[in-house]
């Protein structure tokens, strides 16, 4: 057994393991410590025979590729060697436990992401009141969305490096500061010509995003049991997706469609206000509500993970693993052709409305919150069933082929002259479009287990920002040449790639293989103190 400080043993095994206690059954058979450690763990190795916390953890194929100080099979302790806790000792990592506290932190997450969400699409989605107030051009407007696409694609690895460093509370804590920063920033550009001090508001917010996307897989493995992960990685990704439909809705209420400037410009201080007294509410929660993680693992895997961490674990060297998974490269240019197309799609919603029906301003942006309350809903429906079937491939390979019939269906539908036809395309698309995000990070842990869920994650965000910017400067393009029905028909062509590839996918689900082969002491739910 490994004795360790909860308050210090981080995801990343950036503090030394202590020195391994190996107990001899007594006569009673009962384990008892030996007075005097029989081997000490050096902190540069991950895994030493005799200080094992799982007796079949190397037995797991994935985990012996990937580590490759971990113990040979042959030399760990049998079960029932491990030495149990004493009273007064930390914590035992062959305890599973889920923690109470575990709902509130998601929630907060998900709150505190809905925000920055709100803040990426509250320009796009009344783009032509604020390029007359700004006196800028469609394409500037624009940028305001892209910026945080663009953003995300250099800070992605330090960022992913500071989540192992330092774990999720620093990262939680930075996120929702620079989210509540670039809130208030907004509030100095009330004026025509102050465009650059929104701009820089705005790519503030988009720094917080890049420490806000790729949480919700890795909140949902830290704090949550086999069994829930899921469902919780849903429910992360859900409060991303209120704060699109929020920002879909709201604004077009809030700033109406007015000439006088000065009016225009108190309408928009009322939004930027709301927002940033949000903002700062949900960091002053963050603050005293987010901790780094349970006091026990909550799930076989994350036991297992948290006993082959190593200090001296090379983070590029773990990149470079994920990129030699065929399995992962795949999911990665499929996951960002989806997410891109989604991301163009909110971006010029308004625009592609607004050039069929002139003047509803507030209907586009209801038909982008039936986008994604719809695709909220596919989500959560989603993680369930992947909890309770655990069909990762089959579940994402049906969503993305249902993704193209409802884009292809959209596409023909949008220039009819009926809107609730459009209501009703719109949301049957976004019901699957939107709904398959969550199921592209789950897929992606099990394709990569052991790897960190950072670095999953965040990889396949970088495409998303990719393709989201190619596709958006380009559909956006070709709407302003040829029309919308091009636009959207370049979207179906991609997405259509995008599930071929998928089917070619393999369900190596080596988390789900973890969480069979490794021994399980699990104990009721526990109460935080």
């Amino acid at each position: 057994m490994v004795n360790e400080d909860p308050n210090q043993h981080e995801r990343d095994g950036s503090s030394a393991q202590e020195p391994a206690l190996w107990a001899e059954p007594s006569a009673s058979g009962k384990a008892s410590e030996s007075a005097e450690p029989s081997v000490s763990a050096p902190p540069s190795v991950s895994i030493h025979p005799s200080v094992s916390t799982q007796p079949s953890s190397s037995a797991h194929p994935c985990v012996a590729a990937h580590q490759s100080s971990s113990a040979h099979p042959s030399t760990l302790a049998p079960a029932g060697g491990l030495a149990h806790p004493s009273s007064s000792g930390p914590e035992d990592l062959s305890v599973i436990k889920v923690s109470k506290r575990r709902w509130v932190v998601v929630l907060l997450f998900s709150g505190y992401s809905m925000c920055n969400a709100f803040q990426w699409i509250q320009y796009g989605s009344i783009n032509n009141i604020f390029m007359k107030f700004y006196g800028v051009s469609a394409f500037a407007i624009d940028w305001l969305s892209m910026c945080y696409m663009l953003t995300y694609i250099p800070l992605l690895l330090p960022v992913a490096w500071l989540l192992e460093k330092f774990g999720l509370r620093t990262i939680a804590l930075t996120g929702s500061a620079l989210n509540c920063l670039g809130a208030w920033v907004k509030l100095g550009s009330l004026k025509p010509h102050l465009f650059p001090v929104t701009v820089l508001g705005q790519v503030v917010c988009s720094v917080a995003q890049v420490f806000i996307l790729g949480m919700p897989s890795r909140i949902a493995s830290v704090w949550f049991g086999a069994n829930e992960v899921s469902t919780a990685c849903s429910v992360a990704v859900f409060g991303n997706q209120l704060g699109i439909a929020i920002g879909f809705l709201v604004p077009p209420v809030l700033v109406p469609n007015i000439e006088d400037q000065d009016k225009l410009a108190y309408h928009i201080s009322i939004m930027f206000y709301i927002i940033a007294g949000v903002a700062t509410l949900l960091f002053i929660l963050v603050i005293i509500v987010f901790k780094e993680k349970p006091k026990h693992p909550p799930s076989r895997a994350q036991s297992l993970s948290y006993a082959l961490a190593s200090p001296d674990a090379s983070y590029l060297s773990s990149i470079v693993r994920v990129f030699k998974n065929l399995n992962f490269v795949l999911l990665i240019i499929t996951y960002g052709l989806n997410a891109g197309a989604f991301y163009a799609l909110s971006t010029l919603l308004n625009r592609m409305v607004i050039l069929h029906y002139p003047g509803e301003e507030v209907n586009a942006g209801r038909i982008g919150l039936t986008i994604v309350i719809a695709g909220m809903l596919g989500a959560v429906i989603s993680g369930i069933w992947l909890d309770r079937s655990k069909t990762y491939k089959e579940t994402t390979l049906v969503v993305y082929i249902m993704t193209v019939v409802g884009m292809v269906v959209y596409t023909l539908t949008l220039n009819l002259g009926y809107l609730w036809v459009v209501f009703i395309t719109a949301g049957t698309m976004g019901f699957f479009m939107t709904g398959y995000l969550p199921l592209g990070f789950e897929f992606a842990v099990e394709l990569t287990y052991p790897e960190s869920e950072g670095i999953s994650s965040g990889l396949l965000n970088v495409s998303a920002q990719v393709f989201g910017i190619i596709f958006t400067i380009s559909q956006g393009q070709i709407i302003d040449s040829y029309g919308t029905m091009p636009g959207n028909i370049f979207l179906c062509v991609f997405l259509t790639l995008g599930a071929a590839l998928t089917a070619f996918i393999k369900a190596d689900l080596r988390r789900q293989k973890a969480n069979k082969e490794t021994p399980e002491n699990k104990l009721p739910e526990e109460e935080e103190e």
